[in-house]
């Protein structure tokens, strides 16, 4: 175990006083109405660029920013828009969805924060989040209940919206249904001639809400037609994929539709250390359409999946917020194509 030595404790410097709106207004020359005017970047009252550089200079020097807490008393509820962390695990394609919609949010002068929600479920969650008193909630996954919704609306969320595979009463809805991806992978797998097809399905906690419909779709797209799905379970560890590799050619599969690219790049090197050859033998599908997948010989077909922007989920947040009285809404948002690329 390495061991964090310890540092003495420095003596506390004097605590200087926090600086407020009429230090800024003093020192810049202005009003502090005016102040406010700029730093919440009031629309309804125009002021001029040289006010609002000496204001912005001003506070710099002083080292303020304006207090969110009396900013949300002024306008009758919070900016902050919560979301909290999936509980699990997530790969580049949604953490770049994420970060995008935490810029828009930005840019509409909202504040996102994350909220780290380990050893928490369903309503006992959302009360949590309710102690924070966000103006919305961005909810991943599938574990909060009409129950959660209620306890959230009635602690000031005027946006509730939840991004999975189902509604949830009382909130709005983007719909993420995963069927459509392995149906996806499953039709372009046919068309190559395959008909003995592998499904993985992670052993890693929580993604059987996606693996459980991707195998579904897959078995979907072979509905009416000789051939077979076979589920494989694998753990997203080299050692696993080697075990599954190296009894390959006794399960008699021409085709694996692999869950996502990480997972495909995982079992094509071992297939190739194997000896399988790929595509010859097996052909290889992933999904998420990473570029890794581009720079793999063979070269890695993948279901491209199609998220919505960051910018419209944001404009969204920001219309419900304005609108909290309105019906809650439904929206498929998930799209799926197939790139073909080397491996099939």
């Amino acid at each position: 175990m390495v061991q964090i030595p310890k540092q003495p404790v420095p003596p506390t410097p004097a605590q200087r006083p926090v600086p407020t709106s009429a230090d800024v207004a003093r020192l810049a020359g202005v009003s502090r109405a005016t102040v406010s005017y700029v730093l919440n970047n009031t629309s309804a009252v125009r002021i001029s660029e040289p006010t609002r550089r000496r204001v912005h200079e001003a506070a710099k020097e002083l080292g303020y920013v304006p207090h969110a807490a009396a900013r949300s008393l002024r306008a009758g509820h919070s900016r902050m828009v919560l979301m909290p962390t999936p509980s699990v695990p997530v790969g580049p394609l949604y953490s770049q969805f994420l970060n995008e919609l935490q810029w828009a949010l930005g840019r509409m002068d909202y504040t996102v924060v994350q909220y780290g929600s380990v050893g928490l479920h369903g309503d006992e969650a959302a009360r949590a989040w309710a102690e924070l008193r966000p103006v919305a909630v961005l909810v991943p996954g599938s574990d909060l209940g009409p129950q959660g919704v209620a306890v959230l609306k009635r602690s000031g969320a005027r946006a509730v919206v939840t991004l999975g595979p189902e509604r949830v009463e009382g909130a709005h809805a983007l719909l993420m249904d995963h069927d459509k991806v392995g149906h996806s992978a499953g039709v372009h797998l046919l068309a190559r001639g395959r008909r003995r097809i592998g499904v993985v399905v992670p052993e890693e906690p929580g993604l059987e809400i996606f693996s459980k419909s991707r195998l579904d779709g897959v078995r979907r797209s072979l509905t009416g037609t000789d051939a077979t799905a076979t589920a494989l379970p694998l753990a997203y560890e080299e050692g696993a994929a080697a075990r599954l590799a190296a009894r390959w050619r006794s399960l008699g599969l021409d085709a694996v539709f692999a869950y996502n690219d990480e997972y495909a790049m995982l079992l094509m090197r071992a297939l190739q250390e194997e000896g399988v050859g790929i595509p010859d033998e097996t052909a290889v599908i992933g999904a998420d359409d990473l570029m890794l997948g581009r720079l793999l010989r063979p070269r890695l077909s993948t279901v491209h999946i199609e998220l919505p922007s960051g910018r419209d989920l944001a404009e969204l947040v920001d219309r419900v917020v304005r609108e909290p009285g309105a019906a809650p809404e439904s929206h498929e948002v998930l799209g799926a194509r197939v790139v073909h690329r080397d491996s099939t």
